[in-house]
């Protein structure tokens, strides 16, 4: 069975052949038992890897492959974490689905590229940045204002080496959700002390992480 529609692969094989410059790694993290979403995320990136030859994807089981997952700071699966030529710390922790799925293949061509896009007057910004900086966006497959919390993040992550940016299913891992009160998505929180709902602007979401 495939996860994905042969007319949405014609198309995002078509965005990749244009678009991608240098090889992307994909790094996933699954196991076979209590991980409601696993097999499915596995199944999404091996269609999506298959899409283009500068697309490698890296399996690694979360137990028996525990030292890599604590190399990558992987403590929730599935995980899946993008990087380029240059490494970046762009993250998805759940299914990459709905809406979401829409970030990860923009996030895949940016990473291929190395760099974001955003304005450069924001990108000075960002690489102001000196300490490291973990941001968590709170999602929902079905939530279309989120993709734009979640890119703008990844951007940020793939323009500065000391951020992680992570974007977290909510319904997938409701102990963090219930941990962070999240009401409504998408909802940022930036090193467990800055946190906003809602799509923000590039410019103020990166204030916001200037402020943490």
């Amino acid at each position: 069975m495939s996860i994905l529609r042969d007319d949405l692969k014609a198309k995002v094989s078509r965005i990749f052949a244009q678009n991608l410059e240098n090889e992307v790694k994909i790094r996933y993290f699954t196991q076979d038992f209590e991980c409601e979403f696993c097999k499915e995320t596995r199944m999404l990136l091996e269609e999506l890897a298959a899409l283009s030859q500068k697309i490698r994807l890296e399996v690694y089981d979360f137990v028996a492959d525990a030292k890599k997952a604590k190399e990558f700071g992987v403590d929730k699966i599935p995980a899946t974490i993008l990087s380029g030529k240059v490494e970046c710390k762009v993250r998805f922790f759940g299914i990459p689905s709905g809406y979401e799925f829409t970030s990860l293949v923009e996030d895949i061509v940016d990473v291929s590229k190395g760099q974001s896009r955003l304005p450069p007057q924001l990108v000075s910004k960002v690489r102001s940045i000196t300490k490291p900086t973990h941001i968590q966006v709170f999602v929902t497959p079905t939530c279309p204002y989120c993709p734009k919390a979640v890119r703008t993040a990844h951007q940020l992550a793939i323009e500065n080496p000391n951020i992680t940016a992570d974007m977290v299913e909510s319904i997938e891992f409701p102990h963090l959700a219930n941990r962070y009160s999240v009401m409504a998505v998408p909802k940022t929180v930036i090193n467990d002390k800055i946190e906003f709902v809602g799509a923000l602007p590039e410019e103020q979401f990166i204030d916001y992480v200037l402020k943490a």
